[in-house]
């Protein structure tokens, strides 16, 4: 299904306002997220059951959202999309075959908005629709995988999220805030699979913060 590339309301405030959109990453201390057009690392098994645990998770009756760029699409293997028990929604000024396709962020604000009452809205790559959606004040909190180690990428998360939890307009949260608002206990300090460490953590916008 695919919506329409304009807004056709001319009154916005007409419309429920759009959720907060957290945006769900994995990526290196340098912000690198991808190369070539996959994961620059493998076998993070537990991790990527924690990123179907989080997305998944919602109210009795209720489904979450997960807004992706096409190529992200493209790149989930065809027996597993859509991503089940989740809303797929992919932004792209062309066709796909998912159920939602929406031509930009600010329509998908729109139809989110719309949709989801007690639900969530992660957005989940790739590097375009991380950009598109911090342009947004929608785009309230990042969940943050921290890879360490040295990984060659070609495509980088467009703000600088650092170590030591200083980032411009972002605050690193407790663990006790990650463990609540994901509803889990998360895995405490550093992992590791398959020889490659990461780091579980969550960052909020702070008041001050502007959209990039």
């Amino acid at each position: 299904m695919s919506l329409p590339t304009q807004n056709t309301h001319s009154d916005h405030s007409n419309l429920m306002a759009a959720r907060e959109l957290t945006l769900i990453v994995a990526a290196t201390n340098k912000m690198g997220i991808g190369l070539a057009g996959t994961l620059p690392w493998i076998g993070l098994k537990k991790e990527l059951s924690y990123f179907a645990r989080v997305t998944k998770r919602a109210g009795p009756g209720t489904i979450n959202a997960v807004v992706m760029g096409r190529k992200t699409w493209e790149s989930i293997p065809p027996r597993f999309r859509p991503l089940k028990d989740r809303l797929n929604v992919v932004i792209s000024s062309g066709s796909t075959d998912a159920e939602f396709t929406i031509s930009n962020m600010e329509t998908a604000l729109d139809f989110l908005g719309s949709k989801l009452v007690q639900r969530k809205a992660f957005v989940i790559g790739g590097g375009q629709m991380y950009k598109a959606s911090l342009e947004h004040k929608e785009a309230k909190r990042i969940l943050l995988t921290r890879v360490l180690g040295d990984f060659e990428c070609d495509t980088f998360f467009p703000i600088e999220l650092n170590e030591d939890g200083t980032a411009d307009g972002w605050l690193r949260k407790s663990k006790q805030e990650l463990d609540e608002w994901v509803g889990e206990t998360v895995p405490e300090g550093i992992q590791e699979e398959n020889e490659t460490k990461y780091v579980f953590e969550m960052w909020e916008r702070t008041d001050s913060a502007e959209a990039i």
